[in-house]
């Protein structure tokens, strides 16, 4: 029994062209299919919900950990924290309430700079780097700051260094989204086939070969723009972020729903991005886009990337921006040398049919 595409395909070339109505019909079905893919994905990415999120929150909370550590008094700085860190790392101490150190008396707010020294009984003292002079009194260099005082939170840079929900129903909402947002990704390779089933009808014979190569390299460059995010972009944008924050003694509160919409937002905006190759070679074979073309449009490109690297970057800084724009510019002009390499002019069906036989 011939399938409703078989169909579909047929109806076209017998008749040349179909009614909105059909071309609707086709769509819907496609539709359908992949609302039902996406359900059952989502039936399966509930169940591992937690596991998939503790995952995608790995980024985050080495940031946090890394920003704690660089400023450890006010965030709870702890011997058993302080003891990851090698021998001799500098640490800036921020007192935050008063404190004595031998007969000197230290406000509150005072900042100065402590390196890690690990005794060799195997406990982990902040040790001054330099003198310190406080109301014209001088505090040695290599005094031992007393331990208490970064002894007393020691639950901020251990294992409870977690994101937080604002609700109840805070962390089944956001299981929720991440089953959802999981299936979407888990698909895109079904989704791609799907959109392809409905775009080849349109297509030659010959073009519809492209159909492997295409949804193999769009597939393959989404999960390279989704890994980029993960391990190099978002980590630099979460260490700035961050750093700012705990560099002005705050403490930043990270609820778990703002940090997930911000990673799946860098994350599916990158996969997309990375689809410019996938783009350029489909459009190359077909022969709409040339490599000539490509070269003179490429200063309202490069305006283009930059635009779309400030949206996707979530912070005000160029460096940051830069981590998004160059992939894009690397692409681009990757996606040139694709063009010049499978450019051709398209041609009929008889043009194609001509040229294989000689």
């Amino acid at each position: 029994m011939a399938t409703y595409t078989e169909t579909y395909e047929k109806r076209l070339s017998d008749e040349g062209t179909m009614s909105f109505l059909d071309h609707l019909d086709e769509l819907r079905k496609r539709l359908v299919r992949s609302a039902l893919f996406i359900a059952g994905a989502f039936v399966i990415c509930w169940l591992f919900s937690d596991r998939i999120y503790n995952y995608l929150q790995i980024p985050v909370r080495a940031a946090m950990l890394e920003a704690k550590r660089a400023v450890a008094a006010p965030l709870g700085g702890t011997a058993s924290s302080l003891s990851d860190l090698a021998e001799g790392s500098n640490v800036l101490f921020v007192f935050t309430t008063e404190a004595r150190i031998g007969d000197v008396l230290i406000p509150a707010g005072i900042t100065i700079p402590t390196r890690v020294s690990h005794t060799p009984e195997g406990a982990t003292q902040l040790v001054m780097s330099t003198p310190v002079v406080i109301a014209d009194r001088v505090i040695d260099k290599d005094t031992v700051l007393p331990p208490q005082l970064y002894q007393s939170s020691s639950a901020l840079l251990g294992k409870d260094n977690q994101l937080v929900v604002g609700t109840v129903q805070g962390a089944f909402n956001l299981y929720i989204k991440v089953a959802f947002y999981s299936a979407i990704f888990f698909a895109v390779p079904f989704l791609l086939v799907q959109i392809w089933g409905f775009v080849s009808p349109g297509l030659y014979p010959h073009e519809k070969k492209y159909a492997a190569p295409i949804i193999v390299m769009a597939s393959v460059f989404f999960v390279m723009g989704c890994a980029f995010a993960y391990y190099v972009a978002f980590p630099r944008a979460a260490n700035f972020l961050l750093g700012v924050a705990t560099a002005g003694n705050l403490r930043p509160l990270v609820t778990a729903d703002d940090y997930f919409d911000l990673i799946i937002i860098i994350m599916l905006g990158l996969g997309v991005v990375f689809e410019i190759p996938t783009v350029t070679f489909f459009t190359s074979r077909l022969g709409l886009v040339s490599p000539g073309m490509l070269l003179k449009v490429w200063r309202y490109a490069v305006v283009v990337m930059f635009i779309i690297a400030a949206v996707l970057t979530p912070t005000t800084d160029i460096p940051n921006m830069l981590v998004f724009a160059a992939p894009m510019l690397l692409l681009y002009f990757l996606s040139v040398g694709i063009a010049w390499v499978f450019w051709r002019r398209r041609r009929t069906e008889k043009e194609y049919l001509a040229s294989e036989r000689k």
